[in-house]
């Protein structure tokens, strides 16, 4: 018998701007336009270069939806001498692979155009899905339109992205919504074959927001809807849990195969009261299981070739550096 495996990738967790166009009743992320709200260059390079240093290899970018579309926004951007956020991502994208580091970019929704461009320097890419009900949470951000989200994630397939998506748990919808959520994106999988892994994440309720009150999903309903995520979901699409906002150690047993993006470095932006375990600790979340790290691109991406010729050399190269003897456990 197969000893089980449970995978996660060393990461650094880049926030480009909280600026954002929605307004998600659970989000203490989003900010107005204000000085910081957009990480400097110089910043950002820094925290490249240190994650390189810690044998990251992969630079996780994030951002609020559609920033530029917020009033003021684009005149604090233009100072840093962008005139859009994708073009700054781009820029930060080839100065990852520079550094060994592969971009995975959270972008919110793009165009079918723009995610072909990030393609062209980013390895994987994602979305979450969070739910196709309709919630009260959702009512102020219109990029959280099921229907939108979906389009996105059927675009990401036809362009051939590897992709990571998931459910949001707590935020309104039933297990009836979860399940459903779930066939959506199994359905997405079986037609263009892109979805590397779903992330099953329990909301945090935040102080300040208008959700923080609202009760959080306990562990045996997280736990069984990892277990349905695993039955309903294709065996090559990988289930995840963020290892910092749950009983991760608890709920591995649930069917959990991944413990997603895990930085010695950078902090959790968007559950910053959620510190990371350290990588070496991540052993004894997985208990029996035998950790073992990957890169940002599942293996069965980097086999079938779906990546831009200007990633090849350096997926390559990492592919054998964390292969070697002592990577695997938080060496």
């Amino acid at each position: 018998m197969h000893r089980r495996v449970i995978t996660f990738s060393r990461n650094a967790f880049l926030p480009l701007t909280t600026v954002c166009i929605n307004r998600c009743g659970y989000c203490c992320f989003r900010t107005s336009v204000r000085e910081g709200c957009i990480m400097p260059p110089d910043e950002a390079i820094r925290t490249l270069d240190a994650s390189a240093g810690l044998g990251c290899t992969e630079a996780l970018f994030t951002f609020g939806e559609r920033p530029g579309a917020v009033p003021g926004f684009a005149e604090m951007l233009g100072r840093l001498g962008y005139a859009d956020i994708l073009d700054y991502v781009y820029d930060l994208s080839l100065a990852a692979i520079e550094r060994d580091l592969l971009p995975h970019t959270n972008a919110g929704i793009l165009t079918y155009e723009e995610l072909d461009r990030l393609r062209e320097v980013n390895a994987s890419m994602g979305l979450m899905l969070e739910t196709t009900a309709d919630v009260a949470a959702h009512t102020d951000s219109p990029g959280k339109d099921p229907a939108v989200r979906i389009e996105m994630i059927e675009n990401a397939g036809r362009l051939s992205i590897p992709f990571t998506t998931g459910i949001l748990l707590g935020i309104g919808e039933t297990m009836e919504d979860r399940e459903e959520s779930l066939r959506v994106i199994r359905d997405l999988h079986r037609r263009y074959g892109h979805i590397q892994e779903v992330i099953v994440q329990n909301f945090c309720p935040k102080p300040a927001t208008p959700m923080a009150d609202a009760p959080v999903p306990g562990t045996s309903e997280i736990c069984a809807t990892i277990t349905l995520a695993r039955e309903v979901l294709p065996a090559d699409v990988a289930v995840q849990i963020p290892p910092n906002l749950a009983d991760a150690e608890h709920l591995v047993g649930c069917g959990v195969d991944d413990l997603g993006g895990v930085s010695p470095l950078t902090i959790d932006y968007v559950n910053p009261e959620h510190p990371w375990p350290q990588i070496d600790e991540l052993q004894r979340v997985a208990g029996d299981a035998e950790l073992r790290e990957r890169l940002c691109i599942y293996p069965q991406y980097i086999e079938k070739g779906w990546y831009s010729p200007q990633l090849e050399p350096l997926i390559r190269r990492l592919a054998e550096k964390i292969a070697a003897p002592g990577r695997g456990e938080g060496a």
